[in-house]
This record gives C-alpha cells, structure tokens and sequence, in this order.
C-alpha cells in the first residue's frame, strides 16, 4: 500500500532541539554558557525524554512545557549553572523559537507537491508547536498537529500512535513514520508504521525487537521513499 501520509516527530526531527543553547552562548550574555552549553543541551534533552518515560510508566502526566522546565533545572545543575535565574529565562525563551533543520522546509515542500498529507505527532503540548512551526515559517506546510495532550500519556505508548489513524483518516499501513530518535522510530515499527530513523549523530541502532524501515542521514533522504 503507498504512502499517503508522512508523519513526523518534531524535537530533534523538524526543531533542533540544541539551538537554544547554542544560540545563548553565540549571545554573549552568558560567558558561563562559551564552554558548557553543548553537555548542557545534551542533559536538557535526555533527561526530558527520561521525565515522559517515567511518567507514562507511572501513570502520571504532566505537560511538556512543565516537564522541560524541571528538566532544564537538572540540566542546570548538573553542568553547575545552576541560580542564573537570567539564564534560565532566556533558554526557556528560546525553547519557543526552536530553528529548524536547513532542509527542512524544502522536504516538507517536495512532499506537498507530491500530493502527500504532512502531520507532526509529537510529546510537545499544542501551544509549544504551534509556536514552533510559526517561528520557523512552515506552519502551511503542516496539515495536522497532533500533540499527546489529546490522551496525556508519552510515546512510545501505542494510544500516542492511534491518534494518526484518528487525526489524519488514514490506515496505519498507509503511513511513514519519520523520526530522529531511534526508540520512537523502533516503537513506531512496532505499532504498524513504515518507518524511517533521521540518524544525524551516526548512532548505532537501539537493541529493541523492532527495527526501521530505512535509517537516514537527514529529511531529505527520504523523498525516494515517501514515492514508494
């Protein structure tokens, strides 16, 4: 069955999640940032993803934008810059304005013009993607934003996945799954998508029972298979 629907994640996918960091150190405001801010963004974004797991697992939720906050706090102490209230509100700030990846734009262009459906499924609430994708000018680029706020509950939990076929009026066999986090795109094959694994730190795959379609370098290399 072709493809008629392309699905993605959309932190570390279409956003990059280091940009915020990146871009107050570039500031200059922060000199305590110039040799920290890449440990900082990696912890920041790990531990985020370590808060959706445990809340799932216990039955909890919490939104996004609360569970980025905590863990930009941990983040923050842990790389010891920790009491810049300053500099804590800047990179919250910019957690809004999150730049896309270059190639973005142009992927998402080639699909549309290829007739496909284009949706993002993502743990961010609502309001934080919307900001996303006006603030990187893709937003008429998207059909559909789906956001777990719709089920409170994380992915990989297959009530997260439902919400495609819901959302989008498709059939899961009809759908590729397009991530950059190895465990959503494994999890996602699991479930019945097609998937594709956007690669961009050449990681070795994850041990898990599933495994992606196709594993890509970035976006683009994926318009050969959205044509399957």
């Amino acid at each position: 069955m072709p493809f008629t629907t392309c699905v993605f994640d959309a932190y570390g996918t279409l956003f990059d999640v280091k940009a915020a960091a990146r871009q107050a150190a570039d500031e200059g405001d922060f000199a305590e940032l110039q040799n920290s801010w890449e440990a900082l963004a990696e912890h920041w974004r790990i531990k985020q993803l370590q808060y959706t797991w445990l809340q799932s697992m216990t039955g909890s939720f919490a939104d996004f934008w609360e569970i980025t906050q905590n863990a930009l706090d941990w983040a923050l102490a842990i790389t010891n810059l920790e009491g810049n209230l300053e500099l804590r509100q800047r990179l919250l700030q910019l957690y809004w304005e999150l730049a896309a990846f270059v190639e973005v734009p142009s992927t998402l262009e080639a699909l549309k013009l290829g007739s496909k459906k284009i949706a993002i499924l993502s743990n961010g609430s609502l309001a934080m993607l919307e900001a996303a994708v006006r603030s990187a000018n893709i937003r008429d680029l998207i059909d559909e934003i789906i956001s777990v706020d719709a089920v409170r509950v994380f992915k990989p939990d297959h009530r997260v996945y439902d919400l495609v076929e819901q959302c989008c009026g498709c059939h899961k066999q009809e759908v590729l799954f397009v991530s950059s986090n190895g465990w959503d795109a494994a999890c996602a094959t699991g479930y019945g998508f097609s998937a594709a694994w956007v690669n961009r730190a050449d990681e070795p795959i994850d041990r898990l029972p599933w495994t992606p379609l196709t594993v890509v370098r970035d976006l683009s290399e994926i318009l050969p298979l959205s044509d399957s």
